[in-house]
């Protein structure tokens, strides 16, 4: 079958091969030649099955050939399974990717509708809207959004508040509790200020935006009493209006979703406080390092700022 495979593809006819063979002992038919290649797979199958194998490596952990457990990689649909596949060297094409996908039976992980969390207190005074919707920002440390969300455990509910800078998409903290104190979204912003004078650019006096929606944490004295002493513009949405806080909602909705409603940073059910801070630590690690975002290019969080802050260092002068 190989030899008149080769003498097909220099231009002889299969017929005509199949004749010299049988004149020479060799009892063959033409359509036993094509039922053989019909059975071999093409080119496309070969490549696609090339494709499908670095799928399931960067989807599922692997022991002597047996699949796992999942790694967040599943959570990815079309585009940015193609984009991680280019990160990792793999060169294959958006129809190829979602070609393989269906093969598989693989759909990324879907968001489903929020419940509002917001409670205005009828006492608070809220700050200016400093936002409007618009979440750009020039630079990190330009504009904070926050907000929390709650997570249905088996000691009851618990309450988890992020921060989200609005050039990078990086979370700079957050932190969980049973209860929605003026604490929960204090202790954060603590957190977020420490961290980035750790890592060694501390948040400049009055060039933050601290931007969140009409809740009675956000109103409080004690919070906004804090901003004003690290000289942080407080900026407050309009009250029942997601838009307002759009980045961060979407964000609270990225976490339910690949976070909370996955078993891909826990097993099993949401006992504990301690469950939900532990598959939140997990979640927050991969989201900042390793996610993808399509809004930044499709390239991790501290992957955006760490090519920003090399940007701005001087080039070095010639001797």
């Amino acid at each position: 079958m190989g030899f008149i495979d080769t003498m097909r593809s220099e231009g002889h006819a299969v017929e005509s091969t199949c004749r010299v063979l049988r004149e020479q002992d060799v009892p063959v038919a033409a359509r036993t030649y094509r039922s053989w290649r019909h059975a071999q797979p093409c080119s496309r199958d070969v490549a696609d099955a090339y494709v499908i194998n670095a799928i399931l490596d960067a989807c599922y952990t692997w022991e002597n050939g047996v699949k796992q457990a999942a790694t967040p990689v599943v959570l990815y649909g079309r585009r940015k399974m193609t984009a991680h596949l280019h990160r990792h060297n793999v060169q294959v094409t958006h129809a190829q990717v979602a070609r393989c996908l269906k093969l598989l039976g693989h759909k990324g992980v879907r968001r489903i509708k929020k419940v509002r969390t917001t409670v205005q207190s009828p006492a608070g005074v809220r700050a200016e809207d400093l936002v409007s919707r618009d979440f750009t920002a020039a630079a990190p440390d330009t504009v904070w959004v926050t907000d929390f969300t709650y997570v249905r455990t088996w000691a009851g509910f618990v309450y988890v508040a992020f921060i989200l800078d609005v050039y990078s998409r990086r979370i700079v903290a957050w932190h969980a509790a049973t209860s929605k104190h003026t604490d929960l979204v204090m202790t954060p912003l603590r957190m977020a200020l420490w961290q980035r004078h750790r890592d060694g650019h501390p948040v400049e006096a009055g060039t933050l935006i601290h931007h969140s929606d009409a809740g009675s944490q956000y109103t409080s004295i004690r919070l906004t009493s804090h901003l004003e002493l690290e000289d942080i513009a407080a900026s407050i949405g309009s009250v029942g209006d997601a838009l307002d806080n759009a980045m961060m909602e979407s964000g609270n909705g990225l976490y339910k979703t690949e976070c909370i409603r996955t078993t891909i940073f826990h097993h099993g059910p949401y006992k504990t406080l301690s469950d939900v801070e532990f598959a939140t630590a997990a979640w927050v690690d991969w989201y900042n390092h390793d996610r993808l975002h399509s809004s930044i290019g499709l390239v991790p969080p501290v992957e955006y700022e760490q090519a920003h802050y090399a940007a701005l260092k001087p080039e070095p002068q010639p001797v």
